[in-house]
């Protein structure tokens, strides 16, 4: 049974409904809502969430903690079983993710509730495509979710591990049963090598009408399918009834222009998405490039803290209903799993307009500052779309690091270590490449161009190209090879840079 007529008439009415909506309010609310089910919990009694009223009481009782805060203060010494600890009752699993940054290891709650709210902003999502496309029948096939191994552990009796993509495929909606792939014997799959192969042959007589993941693995499924066929990339030809690519996780501008040529021919739209093992945040509901809507009402308040500000001692929180166009912000989350002001780690800019809308702007780790540059993630991401097209080139993969002075009177620099799709640059090229790349960042940070006067303070930014498959084979080195894992882009991390360096030298 094809139920796209029947999601197009919910799809309206959940329209409807949200948009008459005040987004202030209903934050409001919700947060309240959150609180009054946590009173009882420890970190309620801890922060006197009784005597919590009003998003300003509820501020004023919870400072801003990250991840390792909640770890070594709340969730460490009872893990695996989180019993009334930051959210009632037992969380029954918890998403596995490393830090892009540093790929150390992280345990994010996930609690009954946040699940229903992912599927939630997930219908949403299929929602906003059948309005935008009335004749969909992007339910009358299969949705294909290249994600991570759906394979779960037991850390405890009733309490599961694994990839986020392995909790939600537990927990898969009734309606949606039997309109999804991969089946579970190649969804549990963990080589990612493997499974890619085993993918490409079983979907060849799959109707596929949704294509789900990050953009880097997706590449490289398509390439393998299509070498597979032996045609040429095509998604027209691939999938032809393909109505929708949904990406998300990292800066798309590097892809796009690949993904452009994919889709010549295809009558599928791209849909950006905002999720993360903390919750869904937002998607698309328009076209393409105008933002994403936050999801107001799926388990998760948020707060927004101006980037300068997050480590200072009184941070301005700001939230829905004073947050203001066109600043760079730190996103705060609590949520329906025992998250309380904790910060993402993502930076976000809202968009104006009546409707609350995102765009996402970097990390709160990820921006380049080893010299006083200040580059932010959304600046340098740019720069390496607009330097690839200034050669005509896609770039598959890229990461960028500090290069420190070695010897007295050397300036220091950055180092992009970049994949171009298609057998690699010229040295011609490479050299527009990174000409580009500095005009670009002069032009709009005042920071980097500063340094950069005379070569004053910086050196030009050096481009190391490397073979087709280097960031694929890097990540499989370190076991994150697919899967929600992404190449992380900005590597302050100096091991961690020094690792990918050495790794890059080393090959053939």
């Amino acid at each position: 049974m094809d139920f796209t007529p029947l999601m197009w008439r919910w799809a309206n009415w959940r329209s409807a409904k949200m948009d008459r909506q005040d987004p202030a309010k209903v934050q409001e609310r919700h947060l309240l809502s959150l609180v009054g089910r946590a009173r009882a919990t420890k970190f309620g009694r801890d922060h006197d969430f009784n005597g919590a009223r009003s998003v300003v009481e509820f501020q004023a009782r919870v400072p801003l903690r990250r991840y390792e805060d909640f770890w070594d203060t709340y969730w460490c010494e009872p893990f695996p079983v989180l019993k009334d600890i930051s959210w009632p009752g037992t969380i029954p699993y918890f998403a596995v993710t490393s830090g892009t940054t540093t790929g150390r290891t992280k345990y994010i709650p996930c609690s009954k509730e946040m699940i229903a709210a992912n599927s939630l902003a997930s219908a949403d999502m299929l929602g906003a495509h059948t309005r935008y496309r009335p004749k969909s029948r992007v339910l009358g096939g299969k949705s294909f979710m290249l994600g991570g191994s759906t394979e779960l552990i037991e850390e405890a009796p009733g309490v599961f591990s694994g990839d986020l993509s392995g909790i939600m495929a537990a927990n898969v909606p009734g309606w949606f049963r039997g309109r999804s792939f991969p089946p579970r014997e190649l969804a549990l799959l963990a080589d990612w090598e493997e499974k890619v192969a085993r993918l490409a042959e079983a979907c060849t007589d799959e109707d596929i009408r949704l294509l789900a993941g990050t953009p880097s693995w997706l590449l490289i499924f398509i390439e393998a399918l299509a070498a597979q066929k032996g045609v040429a990339p095509n998604l027209a030809t691939l999938f032809p009834n393909l109505e929708v690519l949904v990406h998300g996780g990292v800066d798309f501008a590097p892809y796009r222009r690949r993904f452009t040529d994919l889709l010549a021919g295809s009558h599928a739209e791209l849909r950006e998405v905002y999720p993360a093992s903390e919750g869904f945040i937002a998607s698309a509901d328009r076209g393409d490039g105008e933002g994403l809507r936050l999801n107001l009402n799926h388990g998760l308040f948020y707060e927004f803290v101006p980037v300068e500000e997050l480590d200072s001692e009184t941070p301005t929180r700001h939230w829905i209903a004073d947050a203001e166009p066109g600043v760079n912000y730190a996103l705060v989350l609590s949520s329906c799993a025992g998250l309380w002001a904790y910060v993402l780690g993502d930076t976000v800019e809202l968009l104006a307009g009546d409707t609350p809308r995102v765009k996402v702007t970097g990390r709160t780790s990820y921006m380049l500052s080893a010299f006083g540059e200040h580059l932010i993630a959304s600046e340098v991401e740019e720069a390496v779309g607009a330097a690839a097209g200034e050669i005509g080139a896609s770039v598959s993969d890229w990461s960028v690091g500090p290069l420190f002075p070695e010897t007295p009177g050397e300036l220091g620099g950055h180092l992009y270590v970049v994949e171009f799709a298609g057998g690699g640059a010229s040295e011609a090229q490479v050299a527009a490449f990174a000409a580009r790349l500095d005009r670009d960042l002069s032009a709009t940070n005042e920071d980097y161009a500063a340094h950069r006067a005379e070569g004053f303070g910086l050196k030009p930014p050096e481009v190391l190209p490397v073979p087709p498959g280097t960031f694929a084979s890097w990540m499989k080195s370190r076991g994150q090879l697919g899967g929600q894992h992404k190449v992380p882009r900005i590597i302050m991390d100096e091991d961690l840079f020094a690792n990918l360096r050495a790794f890059v030298v080393g090959r053939p």
